[in-house]
């Protein structure tokens, strides 16, 4: 029987549609139905959720704690202690770096690795605030905002772990604890220490301005200190007898910068002289200078390196100096993975991103003031809520990072979350202040999120780990890694004088 609605029903229930109607609208491209989902991702979804406000005291705190990379003592301790806590093993010191570890939970395979960092980046503190005032003058700050990568991964470890036990899921997660990525240093002395070699998978994320799937490569990098040795003497009284080692730094310098017209269009090489000399009226006997040199290929990487030690011998020869040449590490290009990146990219739809309240917005618009004061007039948006589509495999980002000394051994996927203003750039003050509001911290667990169930996937669909293994060994045929690091050769001790990426 056929039951007429009174008026205040209808109007309820068609308030109760146009809702359901304008969030899927809203929504449209941006998430699944989470009835996709099975009940091992419920449960990690659900950990996560548990873990929020554990979470966001670590990014705080490692956030506060603001430690250049080799030196992150506290961060990486912080994070021992968390895991440790929730039943991982974990080693510390590994590779014979201090703040480096590994959380192990689980036995036998698969095993899927999820990548953490917490090296901040000197100079760059900054208030939570919208405007330029440093927390301590001259003191580091998270303007890579690896303070919410650490915690982020931390989150989708514990919350991976709860699953493989309510679900008696077998296999091995492991979280590693990498330092000093704003080097290009830590993953790469962990992998010719032998770590990483064994994974089935690698997942990893970063903070980022926009939400999307890291589907591309990235460049190779040489890091490399000459370093010249003259004679002191006096500038004025005697200089006759002296032998400038800035001279050759400076020589050296000229030279390179006119190498740049005959490098490919790639090709980036940039440098800081850390150390000229001591005082004006003594001849320095002693300058350093610190190059990076990137490119698309890490042969042309090899290459260019060649060629700029070349340019310091000569200089040196000009200057009657002596030069020395330090590899500090060598970084290669990301080989990217199609099938994990469509993984990920299906879960990142699946999740959804989040959406930021009006007051989230009004503050990055203020973050983004000076950035449109002296770069452009205006930008489209304040925080950029959709999920991009992937792009080519084929592409290449202008940065680097030492993920991709792992990818050339193990297949590798990895994902940016919105935690940043919409635009704004990497190494910003306006980064700094970002992670450590809501903004980044909703960018930090919608990344939890989906590192989490794609690492499940992985664990219980051999098929899916099958099709990652089968793309990455077409993609290293004919490829054979090298490193230009010499055999035994330690980490560098500190990294605090530097910013990369």
């Amino acid at each position: 029987m056929k039951r007429k609605l009174n008026l205040r029903t209808t109007l309820v229930i068609l308030a109760v549609a146009q809702t359901f109607v304008l969030h899927v609208v809203e929504a449209e491209g941006q998430n699944d139905s989470p009835a996709t989902l099975g009940p091992s991702r419920h449960t990690a979804l659900a950990a996560i959720e548990d873990l929020r406000e554990e979470v966001l005291d670590v990014n705080r705190a490692i956030w506060n704690f603001a430690e250049v990379g080799l030196q992150e003592d506290q961060s990486s301790a912080l994070l021992v202690s968390k895991l440790k806590s929730a039943g991982f093993d974990v080693k510390t010191g590994v590779a014979d770096m201090p703040t480096a570890f590994v959380a192990t939970y689980g036995s036998g395979r698969p095993v899927i690795g999820l990548l953490a960092e917490y090296d901040a980046l000197p100079g760059m503190s900054q208030r939570a605030v919208a405007y330029r005032v440093p927390e301590k003058l001259d003191a580091p700050g998270h303007a890579c905002a690896h303070s919410g990568l650490g915690a982020g991964a931390f989150a989708a470890a514990v919350a991976v772990k709860r699953a493989m036990q309510e679900h008696q899921i077998s296999g091995t997660i492991r979280l590693y604890g990498t330092p000093a990525e704003e080097t290009v240093v830590g993953k790469v002395y962990m992998l010719l220490g032998g770590q990483f070699r064994d994974l089935d998978a690698c997942l990893h994320w970063h903070p980022s301005n926009k939400n999307e799937v890291w589907s591309g490569s990235s460049k190779a990098l040489v890091s490399v200190k000459f370093t010249f040795h003259g004679v002191a003497a006096h500038a004025s009284g005697s200089p006759e007898r002296g032998r400038s080692a800035l001279d050759a730094v400076e020589l050296m310098n000229v030279g390179v910068n006119y190498m740049r017209e005959h490098v490919k269009s790639d090709a980036r090489i940039h440098y800081v002289v850390t150390k000229g000399g001591d005082a004006p009226n003594v001849v320095p006997a002693k300058s350093t200078v610190w190059y990076f040199i990137r490119a698309d290929d890490h042969h042309d990487a090899e290459s260019y390196f060649q060629w700029i030690k070349e340019i310091a011998q000569g200089a040196a020869q000009m200057t009657r100096t002596k030069a020395s040449v330090n590899v500090e590490t060598d970084c290669h290009e990301l080989v990217p993975n199609t099938p994990l990146s469509e993984l990920l990219y299906k879960n990142m739809k699946t999740v959804g991103s989040p959406f930021f309240s009006d007051s989230e917005k009004e503050f990055a618009r203020r973050l983004q003031q000076p950035l449109i004061n002296e770069f452009q007039p205006r930008f489209r948006l304040a925080l950029d809520e959709s999920i991009h589509p992937p792009m080519p495999s084929s592409g290449t980002s202008r940065g680097s990072t030492d993920v991709g000394d792992l990818s050339w051994f193990v297949p590798t996927g990895g994902i940016r979350t919105t935690c940043f203003a919409a635009e704004s750039p990497g190494h910003s003050w306006q980064n700094v202040a970002s992670i450590r509001t809501t903004i980044g911290e909703k960018g930090i667990l919608y990344a939890a999120k989906v590192l989490a169930i794609s690492t499940l996937d992985l664990m219980e669909n051999p098929a899916l780990l099958s099709a990652a293994r089968v793309d990455w060994a077409t993609r290293m045929k004919n490829r054979t890694y090298t490193t230009l690091i010499p055999k035994g050769q330690r980490a560098p001790r500190s990294t605090a004088t530097t910013q990369s990426r």
